[in-house]
């Protein structure tokens, strides 16, 4: 009856994408930003929905299973407060330029902001390699979701290659606009999903004040578990968001900047909604399945709605986890599409002296890239056994250490293209050496002290820019204008 569930679930997602399709106007802006036409409760959706992977319900649980409520301080309380500052001030200025001047991608807006084709080709690689990680826990959650749930009746690599399926036939078929009904739907089903689980299995357990009462009451303490320093610098792994693909091709979608305002208000509410239950049940989970080591208790949620919720329950809430899987996995696999097609084909064929491409030969590639990065997505996950939760501050850390380019792009004029290579370069070789060195290594920090990597990555990367841009000529005075003057409009 489970997989049943689940299956239907599956069809409901794959005739939604198709449904959406009726609406597609078969032109690239369309298949890529659903002709920025999205309303605020859509944008809502999808901008929560994309950034609520197997991260936020399996990694959040698993990592509380070992940590605590502390958990819920170092990512969601200080999203909540962070994330929407982004769309306020870095994502609303994005639209207004994007808008203005027809742009697809990030990489598009960089490559003219600092007046650089090889700048552009240099981001567009370092992005690629950033988001597959990300890519990677929704197919890792999915496949193991799947596996759990049946037992192991399905096993992980077929439960992956389901995901990757259904997200490739949408996707491919109906692009953003697709994407973004579908996103909007799983959305309220993970979330309110989410909210009867942890309703059904505490209750299961006696409620949830009997739960807590055997629980070991150091997990229910930050101190010891998590330092201060490291729940202070935690608070740069959000800023992630103004430099990911998916979530810049969202708010390219918004009909107007208005459209913005109820997904800043609310999107601290949705972080409480989906992060509550999700750090509660991780902790409540050692209850019944004490002894999960590292990467295991990724499971934990999975094991309590199969003790507490067996049968049809269980199927749906197995298919509300699925939904925060695909979520993300769709808009990211979506984005990379997007950029192959406007920031490695089009600019090739234009410096070649070429004809470009047509809006339909510019949908097909951007579909065929879809499913080049998606089949390469799988293959690494057939081999790789990570903690979806470390797995993630490492692809976020990257990110964030990005961050201060895009600063730099809309609020300094006299940044230039030579400071944003040295920041990118240093970001490379900081993430590369920190990641190498310790991700194995457990509740890394620097020195033992609890900061965490992506603090010193982002002042180093800040530093950087700063300076060589200082002694380095800044693009024309027309180019600076025009950017910084439609950012602040």
């Amino acid at each position: 009856m489970t997989l049943a569930i689940i299956f239907i679930y599956l069809a409901l997602v794959l005739s939604l994408g198709v449904l959406s399709h009726k609406f597609f106007r078969n032109t690239g802006e369309d298949y890529f930003v659903a002709s920025r036409n999205i309303n605020w409760f859509v944008l809502l959706m999808s901008l929560f929905g994309t950034n609520m992977t197997a991260f936020s319900i399996l990694g959040a649980s698993g990592e509380a299973y070992h940590r605590g409520i502390g958990v819920f301080a170092l990512m969601a309380s200080s999203s909540a407060i962070i994330v929407p500052c982004v769309f306020l001030f870095i994502g609303t200025r994005l639209w207004k330029i994007g808008k203005q001047f027809g742009y697809i991608t990030q990489v598009q807006f960089f490559r003219d902001r600092w007046e650089s084709n090889g700048l552009g080709l240099l981001l567009f690689t370092v992005l690629v390699l950033l988001l597959i990680p990300y890519l990677l826990i929704g197919v890792v959650g999915g496949g193991g979701t799947l596996s759990t749930i049946t037992e192991n009746a399905i096993p992980q690599w077929l439960g992956g290659l389901l995901i990757c399926a259904v997200v490739l036939c949408y996707v491919t078929y109906s692009g953003m606009r697709g994407t973004a009904w579908v996103n909007t739907f799983q959305t309220l089903v993970f979330m309110t999903l989410g909210a009867i689980t942890f309703i059904v299995i505490t209750k299961g357990m006696g409620g949830v004040s009997n739960a807590i009462k055997t629980v070991d009451s150091n997990l229910l303490m930050q101190e010891g578990n998590i330092k201060p320093l490291e729940l202070l610098t935690y608070t740069c792994i959000p800023l992630s968001v103004g430099m990911f693909p998916h979530i810049f091709s969202h708010c390219l979608t918004a009909k107007d900047v208005g459209t913005f305002r109820y997904p800043i208000i609310l999107y601290p509410i949705c972080i409480a909604i989906v992060w509550i239950p999700s750090v509660l049940l991780g902790i409540l989970g050692n209850i019944d399945f004490g002894g999960l080591k590292g990467p295991a208790a990724n499971d934990v949620l999975i094991l309590m709605i199969r003790q507490y919720a067996p049968g049809i329950l269980s199927g749906f809430l197995a298919a509300g986890i699925f939904a925060a899987i695909m979520s993300s996995l769709d808009s990211q696999s979506l984005s990379l599409g997007s950029m192959f097609t406007h920031d490695i084909v089009r600019p090739y064929l234009r410096t070649k002296g070429m004809e470009q491409m047509s809006e339909k030969q510019q949908v097909w590639l951007g579909r065929l890239f879809v499913i080049f990065i998606i089949s390469i997505t799988y293959i690494i996950s057939l081999i790789a056994t990570p903690s979806i939760f470390k797995l993630a501050i490492w692809s976020f850390t990257g990110f964030s250490g990005l961050f201060p380019i895009v600063v730099a792009a809309l609020f300094w004029k006299r940044s230039t293209k030579s400071g944003v290579y040295a920041a990118i370069i240093v970001v490379i070789l900081l993430w590369l050496y920190f990641f190498l060195s310790f991700w194995k290594t457990p509740g890394y920090s620097i020195g033992g002290t609890g900061i965490m990597p992506v603090a010193v990555i982002i002042v180093v990367s800040s530093l950087t820019l700063f300076f060589v841009s200082v002694i380095t000529k800044p693009p024309s005075s027309e180019t600076i204008n025009k950017y910084i003057t439609m950012g602040k409009g």
